[in-house]
């Protein structure tokens, strides 16, 4: 049943992997001749052609291994550990070049551990079985995202904005308080693509998890409701995480300044 609901998908064969290879091509293509990077030269090209080649291995290695994991609860939770790991150094290094980019693992880890633990403690995921990764995986992947959006978008709000920072701390606002007056909005619109996402569901896009159950043979309602838990569970994440990643900013624990040119 799984391997016909695949086949339905999509067939895995020399196809594939020359479609794959030609959508990998125009995308870079596409970067390189617009120029659609940030100081306008071709890198962003060379960034999608390592993502689309790093995927490929990743996910190669992930099929190996992921089947014997979930068999074995410790190497289940060394590999939970991992994605949280490669999550916050990927999210902290888009967020800053300096040594503060380990924070990031607090706007990650901070909503994600308690969720996951949650379910599990009402016996609604497993503690042993597949269900464990992708669910973990989903909600790591919100987090992240929510972090650099809100990172990026903070911190350049706080540089392009210097002067209303300056001029709140002129007016007797702590540094904290002055901060947030920058940062908030900016950092509150890494919110947005989870809210669309949860508002056009089942009208603009059918997602992964619907997808995925229907294909397995699940009914409809199955499957809706598990992929309702999916969009709720991860907006939640992802709140908790803009607010983190904000609150960490405004402390000044995450930054983009030198020590020695850091307001303290």
């Amino acid at each position: 049943m799984r391997d016909l609901a695949a086949q339905a998908l999509l067939p895995v064969d020399a196809a594939l992997a020359v479609a794959l290879l030609l959508l990998l091509l125009a995308a870079a293509a596409t970067a390189a001749l617009f120029r659609l990077s940030p100081d306008g030269s071709r890198e962003r090209a060379r960034e999608i052609l390592v993502a689309g080649v790093r995927a490929t291995a990743q996910l190669a290695a992930v099929s190996l291994v992921i089947g014997w994991v979930v068999h074995h609860t410790a190497a289940l939770y060394a590999f939970l550990l991992l994605m949280l790991a490669v999550a916050t150094r990927t999210a902290g290094r888009r967020v800053t070049p300096n040594r503060t980019w380990w924070w990031a693992a607090v706007p990650i880890a901070g909503p994600v551990v308690p969720v996951v633990t949650g379910l599990t403690l009402a016996g609604l995921l497993p503690v042993r079985g597949i269900a464990m990764v992708p669910v973990t995986g989903i909600l790591i992947g919100g987090a992240l995202t929510a972090t650099v959006l809100a990172g990026r978008r903070a911190l350049d709000e706080l540089r392009t904005r210097n002067g209303e920072f300056e001029a709140g701390l002129a007016l007797g606002l702590l540094d904290r308080d002055a901060r947030l007056e920058v940062v908030r909005p900016a950092a509150s619109d890494a919110l947005l693509p989870g809210l669309d996402q949860t508002r056009t569901v089942g009208l603009v896009t059918l997602p992964g998890a619907f997808v995925g159950m229907l294909l397995g043979g699940a009914s409809p309602v199955l499957a809706g409701a598990v992929q309702l838990f999916v969009l709720i569970a991860l907006m939640a994440v992802q709140v908790v995480s803009v607010a983190v990643t904000v609150e960490l900013i405004a402390r000044g624990r995450l930054h983009r300044a030198e020590p020695d040119r850091l307001t303290a």
